[in-house]
């Protein structure tokens, strides 16, 4: 279980790894853009209810993974949920779905071999 913090809230939200790791690209995606967006969700830990999030750039965000290894993201979820953060509902996530596994490889910024060799270094 991974954790998303939002502006200079201590307390995270919650969110699977794998999810996370989706969210992370479309996120970085739009604000790299400069585009501003909600993204919503229905609790699951019990508490009823649903939250929103206003995304725009000048608000800190930091994602934090419970694994080492980067997920293997699926493009069709990729393009659905950017697809939902351009629309005017935002962009709404079910904490408990079920991400398929990835259909077809998604390009990353770096070889992996090069990316091995920096997560090393570090």
């Amino acid at each position: 279980m991974g954790h998303l913090y939002y502006a200079t809230s201590a307390e995270p939200i919650r969110v699977p790894d794998r999810l996370l790791s989706h969210l992370k690209v479309v996120v970085a995606t739009k604000l790299r853009r400069s585009e501003s967006f909600t993204l919503s969700w229905t609790h699951v830990d019990g508490a009823p209810g649903r939250s929103t999030l206003w995304l725009q750039p000048a608000i800190p965000l930091r994602f934090v993974f419970d694994s080492a290894e980067p997920e293997q993201l699926d493009a069709r979820t990729l393009k659905d949920m950017a697809d939902m953060a351009n629309s005017s509902a935002g962009l709404i996530i079910a904490l408990d779905a079920e991400i398929p596994a990835a259909t077809t490889p998604t390009r990353t910024s770096a070889p992996a071999a090069h990316r091995t060799a920096l997560r090393k270094a570090a």
